[in-house]
């Protein structure tokens, strides 16, 4: 399978990952771009996914989110949703650059916060003709509420006022892990699988990854509504694979805003829990955005 490092610009910031070439592409491929979620880096097992959709006949463009990683991008470890709402769409433009590439057959695939993204991506961008929303963050408000204590937002709201104060001052931004052993420690993912997931992975296979975003990047997940888009994804086909026991971004979130989504839809319920999408239930989230990309994207052979 060829695999080659890749760059391109968005904005002025340089992003960098791996184009997939499509096996036994005989021509122009239909394409899929993948981008990880929150703190995520792309050996964080993007690689296992781009695989999968080589192996079916499309190519695949992964790279890593702006400030993470082995892309540019300053302040590092901030993430703003917009920003990689934008590095999407500078991605498609980019894949659409390639030779290996059939410009009309473009698919997108985002898990976890990236997973919020693409159905954000797939509403206002109509060079995309495939979706797959894998464990996805459908409503930066109520997930906020469903993993924070309702007697400690006060407190996150004076931290976010005092950060945004100390910027104006030219001072550094403030930093908050991304898990904790402890899930009553300040975490910005505070659940025992998140932990355990994180660290695991970057043990394994990531060293790039840091345990740390800056502040106002809660502050700006707590402003992000990307299940509002959904009703204007129509026609482009859209799959949303929520996992059976998600407690990250939970289960019941992602299957109301899935109502809200119009014809052509297909929900698929994964099983276990949120990280599970990633390892132990690969075998079933991967095949199932694969087969959509092949039926709406078509194969390269």
């Amino acid at each position: 399978m060829a695999r080659r490092d890749v760059e391109f610009d968005a904005e002025g910031v340089t992003l960098r990952g791996w184009f997939y070439e499509a096996d036994g592409a005989s021509g122009p491929a239909p394409t899929v771009v993948l981008a990880h979620g929150f703190s995520a880096v792309k050996e964080m097992y993007l690689d296992r996914f781009a695989e999968t959709f080589a192996a079916a006949g499309l190519n695949a463009l992964v790279y890593d989110n702006r400030g993470f990683g082995a892309s540019d991008g300053e302040p590092r470890q901030e993430i703003d949703p917009w920003a990689q709402v934008r590095d999407y769409r500078h991605a498609i433009t980019y894949a659409t650059t390639l030779p290996e590439v059939d410009r009309d057959r473009i698919g997108i695939w985002g898990t976890s916060y990236s997973g919020g993204h693409v159905l954000v991506v797939a509403a206002v961008d109509r060079r995309v003709k495939a979706v797959v929303a894998q464990v996805p963050l459908v409503s930066g408000y109520h997930n906020f509420r469903a993993l924070v204590r309702s007697d400690f937002i006060d407190g996150f709201r004076a931290q976010f006022d005092a950060d945004r104060l100390a910027r104006f001052e030219g001072k550094d931004p403030a930093m908050v892990p991304v898990v904790a052993e402890d899930p009553l420690a300040p975490s910005v993912l505070p659940t025992p699988d998140s932990y355990r997931w994180f660290t695991e992975t970057h043990e394994k296979r990531a060293p790039a990854w840091r345990n740390e975003v800056t502040l106002r990047s809660v502050e700006m997940l707590t402003e992000y509504e990307p299940g509002a888009y959904l009703p204007y994804i129509s026609p482009t086909p859209l799959l949303l694979l929520p996992a059976h026991d998600d407690v990250l971004t939970p289960t019941e979130l992602a299957i109301a805003a899935y109502e809200k989504a119009r014809e052509p839809k297909r929900l698929q319920i994964l099983p276990g829990g949120h990280f599970d999408a990633y390892v132990d239930g690969f075998d079933s989230s991967g095949p199932a955005a694969r087969d959509w990309f092949v039926q709406h994207l078509g194969g390269g052979r």
